[in-house]
């Protein structure tokens, strides 16, 4: 069938078939996505979106707003939907608590997010020109959905329509210009751009948007061949950093009662030679392990620190994940519980700690509003902490012996553009630790590795991450990735950490520049109206 043809039958489709074609298309759009990273498979979802618009017709503003409101919600929930399947895999790793709720994160919350693009629709569609500048409207619209969804109800930035052109490495350079949501506006209208090939009717008409696409691309391709080194980024000198990575299983087997075995475990992984030059923790400075590592409060274990300081090396420094205890509160029976970064020298004291700041709703903590309702249906957080784990004051640098000043980041507080690095000097680089163990082997820890990947990109610092099942590597700071150990596999990596680049652009001037670029794709698509 013929472009023309395709167009034609979905502007006029109508009912629960209208509805399927606009949840085939968005969820089309997972193809554009780690691990997939498709990226010319963006024209699917945006130009099915167009002609969607193109079939939100009604006698009256509201009959037309509601049309595009209603294909925007089942376009968002088929995008949700075919991006956020592995949340169910969370719901398996104690499916006697928590199988029954599986609904909830594979139906329940791509339902709720879809709401976003279905306002952008919908508002879109009050503004609907005849011409290509409609295709600049649906950009920013959906460019501002995804950004107050990074920031509603503590946000939830993932599969941000941008990561569609973030697979490949040098069109993921623009985002040191304009950031992930600049990104998004420049992957929504190059994904639209083919719509006009099904509906204008002039021929410079259909072809222009298409070209000017194609060159877009180019243009942003050839500013990363050129921002890119040749060589490798250039380390810093006296660090050696050895990344474990012990894939161990997120099920009953994580108690206490098995806390001994499996610090015995770290410290034989740790200690293992990667080559014969790198014999056990002899040349190695600092050695990091995962988020949660331990199943208890490592800082009231003093029997586990002495087992640690026993096995590092004179000035040898541990950066791991644990939770810790804090101060016992006026009228609180119970210490507060953070999920935090803690170094430990080589005599077995905690110098250093990071608090997570941006928990986890329902993984970590219920939120005020729900949590009464929540538990009423015998419902808890996933991790095991009684009441939740309370969040850090504020996010800060990390000092840690033999590095430069590192900014820490606790599982998903990677996948926040422009809410990455601390306030105050610049820190060198990202040290993010996490456990991807509940989703197993799904796109869903792919993701996540590429959303941090990006933060590289974005702030030109390098990028450090270490995760229980994977994926852990060392990032340099234009997304290259130096070294990595693959999705569940048990390892060590020893590498260098990268030095940090100069601010890019959208380092210096944040999310000012996807405002500034939000105004003009509005006053082009006015300009372009007819």
């Amino acid at each position: 069938m013929p472009i023309t043809g395709v167009a034609e039958a979905v502007i006029l489709a109508w009912g629960w078939r209208r509805r399927l074609i606009a949840f085939a298309a968005g969820a089309s759009g997972a193809l554009a996505l780690p691990p997939l990273d498709l990226w010319p498979l963006v024209v699917l979802p945006m130009t099915f979106a167009i002609w969607l618009m193109d079939g939100a017709v009604g006698t009256t503003r509201w009959q037309r707003f509601r049309s595009a409101f209603v294909a925007g919600w089942w376009w968002g929930f088929g995008f949700f939907v075919a991006g956020l399947w592995w949340l169910g895999a969370a719901f398996l790793v104690e499916a006697d608590k928590f199988a029954w709720a599986m609904p909830l994160g594979v139906v329940a919350l791509p339902a709720f997010l879809a709401v976003f693009p279905a306002f952008a629709f919908g508002a879109a569609r009050l503004f609907w020109p005849k011409g290509a500048g409609r295709i600049l409207v649906l950009a920013a619209m959906l460019g501002i959905s995804e950004w107050l969804r990074g920031h509603v109800l503590t946000g939830f930035p993932w599969n941000v329509y941008g990561m569609m052109l973030a697979g490949e490495i040098h069109l993921a350079q623009v985002a040191s210009l304009f950031g992930l949501y600049g990104l998004t506006l420049f992957a929504v209208a190059i994904g639209a751009a083919p719509a006009t090939l099904g509906t204008a009717a002039g021929p410079s008409g259909r072809w222009a948007p298409s070209l000017l696409a194609l060159a877009a691309l180019a243009a942003f391709f050839a500013y990363g061949v050129w921002r890119v080194p040749s060589g490798p980024s250039p380390l810093v000198a006296g660090v050696k950093l050895r990344l474990m990575q012990p894939n161990l299983p997120q099920d009953a087997k994580f108690n206490g009662n098995n806390g001994a075995a499996i610090l015995d475990h770290y410290l034989e992984l740790s200690d293992r030679a990667t080559s014969p030059q790198t014999p056990g923790l002899q040349n190695v400075t600092h050695v990091i392990w995962p988020e949660s590592a331990f199943p208890f409060l490592l800082g009231r274990t003093p029997q586990a620190l002495a087992r640690i300081a026993a096995a590092l090396p004179p000035d040898v420094t541990l950066i791991t994940g644990a939770a810790r205890a804090g101060e016992i509160l006026p009228g609180e029976g119970r210490p507060p519980i953070y999920n935090s970064i803690q170094v430990v020298n080589d005599e077995g004291a905690i110098v250093a700690s990071y608090d997570k700041v941006h928990l986890v709703p329902f993984g970590e903590y219920l939120p005020p509003i729900l949590g009464t309702l929540i538990r009423a249906v015998g419902l808890s957080q996933f991790v095991s902490v009684p009441g939740g784990f309370s969040a850090g004051s504020t996010h800060l640098p990390l000092a840690i012996k033999g590095l430069p000043t590192a900014a820490p980041l606790i599982c998903y507080e990677a996948v926040f553009p422009g809410a990455v690095v601390p306030r105050g000097p610049r820190p060198a680089f990202f040290l993010n630790l996490t456990n991807d163990g509940w989703f197993g082997q799904t796109s869903g820890p792919y993701q996540h590795f590429a959303q941090a990947r990006l933060r590289s990109i974005e702030e030109g610092l390098p990028l450090v991450r270490v995760a229980n099942t994977g994926i852990s590597g060392v990032v340099d700071a234009y997304g290259r990735v130096v070294a990595s150990l693959p999705l569940g596999s048990e390892g060590v990596l020893d590498a260098g950490l990268p030095r940090s680049g100069a601010p890019p652009f959208y380092a210096r001037w944040g999310d000012l520049v996807f405002a500034g670029l939000l105004a003009l794709f509005l006053a082009l698509a006015r300009i372009l109206r007819v």
